[in-house]
């Protein structure tokens, strides 16, 4: 047998042997455990599926199933969630299995639940629905009526100021917390059921506030909050992980973000719905925002690449940097677009903030990064945030290096560096741009929210946005 023929043979093997070894595991990963257990089985499926409608800051049937003990509470209609031992006594039972020849009426508008969730769910249930929550991971209950308590400031992940200038909003644990905008004193706290808060936008009409996060590994979850009413909207899971990036499209309709899962997505604001689903990115993807007409979607991502996705078919049109090797060194953490007009101002692990047309004017050549504008002088370490004024004229960019931090803004047009903000210390990893004035919010490891002007780059306000123990 010729050495050809030798190392055919040995693919094909090895590929039998590992498409095997796939439909093994997979098949493993299906079967439904002879014990079945709240902690391992039970809980992922209800944070997935039930959560998003049923928790404290939005309680729809009086039914909250955020904890173990609250699974087995009355609903508005006195009937009891669930009763162990007891399947037609168990209401959460009754809701995610067909009724008289019809869909299961939960969850409400979605997909129902699989046959092997259902499954999961009724075994649990036969079996005394018990709880196996390890000791380390029961956490104090985290609400309205239980606050996150702080005894340092935590790490910010987010800023926003409101369209009005009037807010301040500034991700903390499973909350966000709005202050007034020149930082004298806390508005409201809009409490979640998402451990980490990953970013924070507000709808161009000034009615609503989304915000993007999860718990780790576990789910990811988009939020709606009514601003004047304080109220949670819509809750909307989304994948096993945290998500990313919120951007609004210019007319308040559509919300886009970026998962973990290497997706682009974005959901009906009215409705939590899935409008667009993107999965042209090798790795997580960390920002994203609109075109001014909102037809375009551009998202970046850890695999070095900013990608322009038509969002009527959801196809990924182009690449907007450069494909070729080694011409972005390292992944792009963050995006932003002019107020006027369809440049992208983008930042990553190489340091350098860089200005970006957003549409091909001319055809691709092997080694071209012909859509960059203009590169700004690099900072001295990893960006993780840029920002246009609400002019265009400046643009404002954050780092993180050897656990320090630096805010630097510079002139759009001629690249010039303008100021280098004071009293920045830790690594800053978030930043916000007045509406109406000069003035820049930006926060992170030090859990310090700083208002620093722009121009100038002085101090306005340092402050603590969380309530501390004392």
């Amino acid at each position: 047998m010729s050495w050809l023929r030798r190392i055919l043979c040995t693919g094909i093997v090895l590929g039998l042997a590992n498409f095997a070894a796939a439909q093994t595991s997979d098949k493993k990963k299906d079967e439904i455990p002879e014990t079945i257990s709240y902690y391992k089985d039970v809980r992922s499926i209800i944070q997935q599926h039930c959560q998003g409608c049923h928790q404290p800051a939005m309680a729809k049937g009086g039914y909250v199933m955020t904890s173990y003990a609250d699974l087995f509470k009355k609903t508005e209609n006195l009937v009891a969630g669930v009763v162990p031992g007891n399947l037609k006594a168990s209401e959460l039972y009754q809701q995610i299995i067909p009724q008289d020849g019809k869909k299961p009426a939960m969850p409400r508008g979605k997909d129902a639940l699989s046959e092997r969730e259902v499954t999961i769910v009724r075994k649990w249930i036969e079996q005394g629905a018990k709880d196996d929550t390890p000791a380390s991971a029961k956490l104090p209950t985290v609400d309205a009526d239980h606050p996150p308590v702080y005894v340092q400031a935590p790490v910010i992940n987010s800023v926003a100021f409101s369209r009005d200038g009037e807010l301040l909003a500034v991700s903390g644990y499973h909350e966000i917390l709005l202050h007034k905008a020149d930082g004298t004193g806390l508005v409201a706290r809009l409490i979640g059921v998402s451990e980490r808060i990953q970013s924070i936008a507000f709808s161009p009409d000034g009615k609503w506030l989304a915000a993007t996060g999860g718990n780790p590994g576990r789910f990811g979850e988009v939020q709606i909050w009514n601003l004047e009413k304080r109220k949670l909207k819509l809750s909307v899971p989304v994948t096993f992980d945290t998500v990313y990036g919120a951007s609004w499209s210019h007319d308040s309709r559509m919300i886009s973000f970026g998962c973990a899962d290497n997706s682009l997505r974005a959901i009906d604001a009215e409705t939590g719905r899935q409008v667009l689903f993107q999965g042209a990115h090798g790795d997580w993807v960390l920002d994203t925002v609109f075109s001014l007409k909102s037809n375009y979607l551009v998202s970046v991502s850890r695999d070095r690449s900013m990608k322009l996705t038509e969002v009527a078919t959801a196809r990924m049109e182009d690449n907007i940097t450069s494909i070729t090797p080694g011409a972005l060194k390292g992944g792009l953490q963050a995006v932003d677009r002019h107020p006027t007009k369809d440049e992208l101002l983008i930042g990553g692990a190489d340091g350098t903030p860089k200005l970006y047309q957003m549409y091909r004017t001319k055809p691709r050549q092997i080694g071209d990064d012909y859509n960059n504008i203009r590169n700004y002088a690099p900072m001295p370490g990893r960006i993780f945030a840029v920002k246009f004024s609400p002019d265009g004229n400046l643009v404002v960019a954050s780092c993180s290096y050897d656990g320090k931090g630096e805010v630097r803004a510079y002139e759009t047009n001629t690249g010039k560096q303008v100021s280098t903000f004071k009293n920045i210390n830790g690594p800053v990893y978030t930043l916000a741009y007045h509406p109406k004035r000069n003035i820049v919010a930006s926060a992170g490891f030090e859990g310090i929210v700083h208002l620093n002007d722009a121009a100038t780059g002085a101090s306005v306000r340092d402050f603590v946005p969380v309530p501390l123990k004392k």
